[in-house]
């Protein structure tokens, strides 16, 4: 699964790497190197213009973590951080928003954990990677989102609706596949036009559109343990740390989404 990541970039940067056409200064988020579910993320969706109607492309916050519009409650969010690409297109929760509501969640890398021992004591432990693209390049993680309505606040109360996302992942590979077994998907430039557009619903063409990021071209690298906190934030969260001594505990490849 893909439960954790970093994205630091500033919406000003973000516009200007995703070609969008608004997004709204006062919405700005503060750079964050461990972002957790039910956080706030920054999305790129092209939705119409409420006054014009013409679709545009936004920059805009979003609640990691998908609600259906059918859902009885928000809380099933955190459950829903991740959708399979192999069965996205028809879940009930995602096939909607598969279909209309598709958007990039722009990443620096993201984080993965890997059973091993501890040196001298041989206890096993949780050690945190940080996989990113080899040539540090932003990932434009291929991500759904989608409205809810509290039924319980008026229709003009600006908590009424709650937008949420989540991470399309697929089977792990490369330098991500010896720490996981899955990973988050990638829109690579080319196709990030097709991937946002509403317009487009072929559910067969727009799967053809998802790869891994950066073309499998992924370094990964042993962080601190601080991540594992969702309390802990800063750059200080990327610095590498020694390769954890002797073997992994374990098997390494368990379910994940």
């Amino acid at each position: 699964m893909c439960g954790r990541y970093a994205s630091t970039r500033a919406p000003e940067d973000l516009a200007g790497l995703f070609d969008v056409d608004r997004w709204e200064p006062e919405q700005a988020l503060a750079p964050n190197y461990n972002v957790a579910p039910t956080d706030e993320v920054w999305a790129v969706v092209e939705a119409p213009d409420r006054e014009t109607g013409a679709v545009e492309r936004q920059l805009r916050p979003l609640r990691w973590g998908l609600v259906p519009f059918w859902a009885k409650s928000p809380n099933v969010g955190p459950k829903m951080i991740n959708a399979r690409v192999e069965t996205v297109h028809e879940k009930p929760a995602y096939r909607r928003a598969f279909a209309k509501r598709r958007c990039l969640l722009p990443a620096d890398g993201f984080y993965e954990w890997r059973t091993a021992r501890a040196a001298g004591t041989g206890k096993s432990y949780k050690q945190p990677y940080f996989i990113t693209p080899e040539d540090g390049e932003i990932m434009a993680l291929a991500g759904l989102y989608e409205f809810w309505r509290d039924p319980e606040r008026d229709d003009g109360d600006p908590r009424a609706w709650w937008a949420t996302c989540t991470v399309i992942t697929t089977e792990a590979t490369d330098a991500a596949g010896r720490v996981h077994p899955r990973m988050p998907l990638a829109i690579t430039p080319g196709d990030q036009a097709a991937w946002l557009d509403p317009a487009h619903q072929d559910p067969d063409e727009l799967r053809s559109l998802l790869s891994s990021p950066a073309g499998g071209r992924l370094d990964a690298r042993p962080v601190s343990t601080a991540v594992n906190n969702v309390r802990n934030n800063g750059p200080h969260l990327l610095d590498p740390v020694p390769e954890p001594d002797g073997s992994p505990a374990g098997d390494q490849r368990q379910d994940g989404s």
